[in-house]
């Protein structure tokens, strides 16, 4: 009689994890998995970073990349010249404003 009570209860508290475990999975495929991707999308990008391209800044500079270090970046933007960290640069410019040149 014990036994079959083990057996029942065993099974019921499987099928009560299973919304919890549906909710974790969807959670991983509609939040955590593309915040990981676009991480790694601009972490490629800045790993690109060129002498000569235009950029934005992640605090809305516009600039223009004169140097490229191993982990620092020097733009230029309106006759003032800072030295920002890589991870600084938001996004590439150069397409958008000369739509023929090539990366």
């Amino acid at each position: 009689m014990t036994n079959l009570f083990l057996q029942a209860n065993s099974a019921g508290s499987i099928s009560s994890f299973l919304p919890l475990i549906a909710i974790v999975a969807v959670m991983y495929f509609f939040f955590i998995r593309p915040q990981m991707k676009k991480q790694k999308e601009e972490t490629k990008f800045r790993s690109q970073l060129v002498k000569g391209m235009r950029v934005v800044t992640t605090s809305g500079i516009h600039a223009k990349i004169l140097d490229v270090d191993e982990k620092t970046v020097l733009v230029e933007s309106e006759n003032s010249r800072l030295r920002l960290e890589r991870a600084a640069i938001s996004k590439d410019l150069t397409v958008s404003v000369n739509p023929t040149s090539k990366k």
